[in-house]
């Protein structure tokens, strides 16, 4: 009797442990009922107040933020028309025929989504956003509201870009490029590539939410323009000061940016004249290395900052001059060190200018100098003060590597 008992109370037990796993799929969501965002955009959309639908507010009764509308857009994969394998290239009419670009207005991010949810069947659903743009008039005005919003979204990764557009954002979200089906995944691998090439650094969503947020350091992002022929030019840095775009730089500081701050793998190629002769050399910079020191020099920090450049001779423009000689060579080296430094003196002046201090020089005092800034500084907005004071002295060394052939 008491066997099979104990029998009886072991089968009880394995079938109320198994049905907790039959309950599994009681919360699915199939792909077809969801309505996937693979990218966003953002544009001001003044004097569009009759565009406004009443869907989160009514007025006199339930009043909306006095802020300025804004038009969202996003652009929606449609089901069953994305390839998965090789086939036709893309195109334009493939770029329009795989997703579907609308837009409303609203106060706020999450605004004008919900007048858009309201205009869709399926629940907008996040989870596969890669890519989203904001133009350089939204930026100006603030990107607090925008990242309000995705920071309490779960689905957004964090992995996502960000970019700040010349022009209306919403023409990004339309582009048709003739290399990808899918104009977000053009702009991922733009982006995605030229951080494997040394054209631009690595800065996800998350990075420049970190950075933003910290007290010695503010954010920036890449700065695009849709061309004529639908592909995307990386036209420089946009960088801010709190939330707020103050600034954008040529492509060139691109390099700046990444010497300063030692990111190894280097893409950027640079005109450097031999002597007083006719003779131009296109070098190649092929790997960086930096060294930052900061000490308190008359009450305020200085910094020194130490660049290490390997380059290539690319190319020679005027065969007046033989690149055989060390002399030459020597030449070459020196006119660059003077180039780069001053490239890189006013790059670092024009942070100071906005007082955005996208370096993270401000680290640098907080980590090695913790008791002066403890002291003299210790909030976010005091350092944004005292950074266009900073003091900073550049030196540049280059070496040479290859010269290629040449032909005696």
């Amino acid at each position: 009797m008491r066997e099979k008992q104990g029998r009886a109370i072991k089968l009880l037990c394995v079938m109320l442990l198994t049905v907790p796993l039959l309950s599994g799929c009681w919360d699915r969501l199939e792909i077809e009922e969801r309505a996937v965002v693979l990218g966003i955009s953002v544009d001001s959309a003044e004097g569009e107040h009759e565009k406004e639908q009443e869907i989160t507010h009514l007025r006199g009764k339930f009043p909306a933020p006095k802020q300025e509308l804004i038009r969202v857009a996003v652009q929606i994969a449609l089901p069953g028309k994305i390839p998965l394998g090789p086939g036709q290239a893309g195109g334009e009419k493939g770029g329009k025929e795989t997703v579907w670009v609308l837009d409303s207005v609203g106060h706020t991010i999450d605004d004008a989504l919900m007048n858009l949810q309201q205009q869709i069947s399926s629940r907008l659903f996040f989870g596969h956003l890669r890519v989203i743009v904001v133009s350089r008039e939204a930026a100006r005005k603030g990107l607090q509201t925008l990242n309000d919003y995705l920071r309490r979204n779960s689905e957004v990764r964090r992995t996502a870009w960000m970019l700040v557009s010349e022009g209306d954002a919403k023409e990004l979200m339309k582009a048709a490029p003739k290399l990808e089906r899918v104009p977000t995944m053009y702009l991922l691998a733009t982006l995605d590539e030229a951080v494997r090439m040394g054209k631009f650094p690595t800065d996800f969503l998350g990075i420049f939410w970190s950075n933003s947020s910290k007290k010695g350091k503010e954010g920036f992002l890449p700065y695009v323009k849709v061309m004529k022929e639908q592909n995307v030019e990386i036209k420089g840095i946009a960088f801010f000061k709190n939330d707020k775009l103050v600034e954008v730089t040529e492509p060139l500081e691109i390099a700046a940016y990444m010497g300063i701050k030692g990111v190894t793998q280097a893409g950027y190629r640079s005109f450097v004249r031999v002597g007083e002769t006719p003779t131009i050399v296109m070098l190649y910079a092929t790997s960086r290395k930096s060294y930052i020191k900061v000490d308190i020099v008359n009450g305020r920090p200085h910094f020194l900052v130490t660049i290490f450049l390997e380059d290539n001779i690319e190319e020679k423009v005027n065969d007046s001059v033989l690149l055989k000689t060390d002399e030459v060579l020597w030449e070459i080296e020196r006119k660059n060190n003077e180039a780069a430094t001053k490239l890189y003196e006013d790059f670092i002046k024009k942070t100071q200018n906005q007082g955005a201090d996208i370096l993270g020089f401000g680290e640098y005092v907080r980590a090695k100098k913790p008791q002066y800034w403890n002291r003299h500084i210790r909030t976010k907005e005091r350092w944004q003060e005292m950074y266009p004071s900073a003091t900073f002295e550049v030196k540049v060394h280059t070496k040479i590597r290859r010269v290629g052939m040449e032909s005696k």
